[in-house]
């Protein structure tokens, strides 16, 4: 990573790739300008993987798979016990490369590092969650038993906003399990993958079993159409997953790709409203909104509660200070370009002509540096269904707060929406909470929570149109996602020892 490290001190550098162990740079590839958004200026570019280079990334990682296949568990956890302390000691590393390139606060971007670390150490334990199932005597001196292998080659396909957490949700499970693994991160922000992989090569991994190809739309479709690749993971907008989905498991690939999100947060009248400020604030506004899991909807039961509730907001919003990741002080860095700037500015806008009352205008307030991608946080009263702010997936820092009657209206508009990714509900009624995390029709619930992401041994996943495939990421569901089972049954006759052929279905008695 040092030698990674280095490179990113020079004047505007160009990030290759890394395959089998090696940094590749083809000069005559397409290069794309990477920016640190806080000062809308290019600090490093990146090259754009062509079809050829993936597919030399593929070959790598086939030639790789049939030894790291045969590699016992216990010898493959061995190398992520390395790999996991080397990247503890590289932390604050990682989160200054991820604050630079994406623009979130420093402590944000340790805290995504740290998650993402949670997977490696949950990878560390796959000797156990590969175990099968065995029946001795399963019929008449047969025994049977299930075990778990691994597809092959698999990529994964990842999005700017976690550039190193939702990287690790993938490959250290996919590598664990004896797959090898190709990675396409987004051209936004590629640094962190490139520090990823390099720090593998310090903890023994063999070469060829992780390589990074960095690139736009190309090198993605080049994955998902090569037919070596034996399944792909994907994180990204919903008509993208969506799209991947479809090409995948049409080309007969394993396929779990997560959308976009809408997510509520349905506040009750005996709620603690300090408590919901305080944590809206944060889930609605950290990472400048931009998270698949951001609270967007405050769905307040009762006109009382939405008094109070859009009243602290608004006493909170402009307390919030814009700046920097590395800023002392600062609550919110910039969003990650321009064109994102610009598309969240036409959002603001939308709302405001159809009739949302807009309480807090963060186009008002900028950061530390006139030429980044700052804004303010901004929040709408009084929204509606058919608004667009409520619709659609703005990913940023706009927050909207809808009234209803009851309950039951609320889970109404929750299930109602097109996407089933993450919701929460704040109350003190135990019965209101059991029924609401019962019945609504969503993939991660929070009770008083309101970023309910789970934790390395349970798994991600959304409902509806916020997930395609049957599979959530990490936990348990990784395992699953990236073996197969299969079910031996054997039977050892006696030497010399004949039968007559049965035509009949062969019972277990």
């Amino acid at each position: 990573m040092a030698r990674l490290a280095e490179s990113l001190k020079s004047p505007q550098p160009v990030l290759g790739h890394r395959i089998a162990g090696q940094m590749i740079h083809d000069p005559k590839l397409r290069t794309a300008p990477v920016f640190n958004p806080a000062q809308g200026a290019i600090v490093r570019r990146v090259s754009l993987a062509s079809k050829e280079i993936v597919a030399t990334a593929v070959t790598a990682a086939a030639r790789a798979y049939p030894d790291w296949r045969n590699t016992p568990p216990n010898k493959r956890a061995e190398i992520f016990v390395t790999y996991r302390r080397l990247l503890a000691l590289r932390a604050d590393a990682f989160a200054a490369a991820i604050s630079e390139e994406h623009g979130k606060l420093l402590a944000d971007a340790a805290g995504e590092f740290q998650r993402g670390l949670e997977i490696v150490d949950y990878a560390c334990g796959i000797a156990e969650l590969l175990k099968g199932d065995y029946s001795k005597n399963a019929g008449a001196g047969i025994d049977t038993w299930s075990e778990f292998q691994a597809l092959g080659v698999v990529a994964g396909i990842t999005p700017f906003n976690f550039p190193a957490m939702v990287p690790m949700w993938m490959y250290p499970i996919a590598i664990a399990c004896g797959n090898t693994f190709v990675l396409k991160p987004s051209e936004k922000d590629p640094s962190a993958s490139l520090m990823l992989a390099e720090l593998f090569d310090e903890a023994a991994l063999p070469a060829g079993v992780f390589n990074v190809v960095n690139g736009d739309s190309e090198a993605a479709t080049a994955l998902l159409e090569d037919p070596r690749v034996a399944a792909v993971s994907f994180v990204g907008s919903t008509p993208l997953a969506e799209q991947v989905y479809r090409s995948g498991t049409h080309a007969g690939k394993r396929i779990q790709a997560l959308g976009g999100a809408k997510n509520h947060a349905v506040i009750m009248p005996d709620a603690d409203i300090e408590l919901v400020v305080s944590g809206i604030m944060g889930a609605a506004f950290g990472s400048c909104g931009e998270r698949c899991m951001a609270i967007s909807v405050a769905v307040c039961v009762g006109k009382e509660t939405a008094e109070r509730v859009a009243s602290g907001l608004t006493k909170s919003i402009h307390s919030m200070r814009l700046g920097s990741g590395g800023q002392p002080g600062c609550d919110m860095g910039p969003l990650i370009s321009r064109q994102h700037l610009d598309k969240v500015l036409d959002y603001v806008a939308a709302g405001v002509t159809a009739g949302a009352t807009l309480l807090v205008d963060g186009r008002e307030k900028r950061g530390d540096n006139p030429s980044g991608y700052f804004l303010g946080a901004c929040l709408f009263d009084h929204v509606t269904p058919d608004m667009r702010i409520y619709q659609e997936e703005i990913f940023g820092p706009v927050l909207c707060v809808v009234r209803v009657e009851s309950l039951q209206d609320a889970m109404h508009l929750v299930d109602a929406h097109a996407y089933g990714n993450g919701t929460c509900i704040y109350t003190r009624d135990g019965e209101a909470a059991r029924y609401f995390s019962d019945h609504v029709q969503v993939g991660m619930v929070g009770i008083n929570v309101p970023l309910p992401v789970p934790v390395a041994n349970h798994s991600f996943g959304g409902w509806k149109r916020s997930l395609f495939g049957d599979l959530g990421v990490y936990g348990p569901d990784g395992v699953r996602f990236y073996t197969r089972r299969k079910t031996i049954t054997q039977r050892w006759p006696r030497p010399k020892s004949s039968a007559l052929p049965q035509f009949a279905f062969p019972s277990s008695k």
